[in-house]
């Protein structure tokens, strides 16, 4: 099973990744300072980092969307 974490946003010196649906506080040292939110990271044994391929689809599945849903009115 594939997991994915993406970042929902940050408050003060915690990091809030939703992984499997579900929302998980994170301390903001564990994730690599380019991570910003929307993004989908991956751990890499010491932080979370920035999955560019992923976090790429994902934005472009996203749009895809929301193209669907405006052509639609």
């Amino acid at each position: 099973m594939i997991h994915i974490h993406i970042v929902e946003g940050f408050e003060g010196d915690v990091c809030i990744l939703e992984s499997d649906g579900k929302p998980r506080n994170i301390p903001r040292s564990q994730v690599d300072p380019s991570v910003k939110p929307g993004d989908v990271v991956d751990w890499d044994g010491e932080k979370w980092i920035p999955n560019l391929r992923e976090t790429e689809r994902r934005t472009r599945q996203i749009r895809a969307l929301m193209e669907e849903v405006w052509e639609e009115e």
